[in-house]
């Protein structure tokens, strides 16, 4: 008599991990994107905004925010049974970019959070990426209040290469984070399939 194999006998499946930085302006909701969207309890190294370092912390825009995240914030999240992210927010303030290397070592692509009311503020990170050719996509976090702008206006106003996804978020909502998560995956998968140029002497 003939058996079907055992569910018991089959091995379980070895996901693939890979890593994604959240980066962006201080208080465009990166810590905010990896909690809503972590299915373990995130690592954040918040800690409150002092007066000595008012001088150097541009709140302009922020004003109600009263943490910074000093060194990363990480979180977990399955997008399939073999497909799992590590999610590294970086900290979003210039004294803090002396991390952002260590960071970046073996990542597969990045998140830029955009804020349309401070959308100089992600230049920073939008010129890191593409000077190391790391493939980023950028989310348009839409707080309450702000104003509305195509895509297309976005993706111009950032200088950005046509082949970039920009794609509006809400860094609150599970559901919105994790399809800009899959989009950063396509999108870094299908640069890293992309025949490279021959080089040029």
């Amino acid at each position: 008599m003939a058996f079907g194999r055992s569910s018991r006998s089959r091995r379980p499946v070895e996901p693939v991990t890979l890593k994604i930085l959240v980066a962006g302006g201080f208080g465009v909701g990166k810590t905010t994107l990896v909690g809503a969207v972590s299915e373990i309890r995130p690592l954040r190294t918040e800690e409150r905004l002092s007066e000595a370092g008012r001088p150097v912390d541009d709140t302009d825009g922020v004003e109600s925010k009263t943490t910074t995240t000093v060194a990363m914030d990480f979180g977990r999240i399955t997008l399939r049974e073999d497909l799992v992210l590590y999610l590294f927010g970086t900290p979003g303030q210039d004294r803090f970019w002396f991390l952002w290397d260590e960071l970046a070592q073996g990542a597969l692509g990045a998140v830029v959070l955009a804020d349309t009311r401070r959308l100089e503020d992600c230049f920073a990170a939008v010129d890191y990426f593409e000077q190391r050719a790391i493939p980023f996509t950028v989310a348009v976090n839409c707080f309450e209040g702000a104003d509305r702008f195509p895509t297309e206006t976005v993706q111009a106003a950032l200088d950005l290469d046509p082949e970039v996804p920009v794609l509006m978020c809400d860094a609150r909502d599970r559901s919105s984070v994790r399809d800009v998560l899959v989009a950063v995956v396509e999108h870094a998968l299908a640069h890293a399939d992309r025949p490279r140029e021959p080089a040029t002497t």
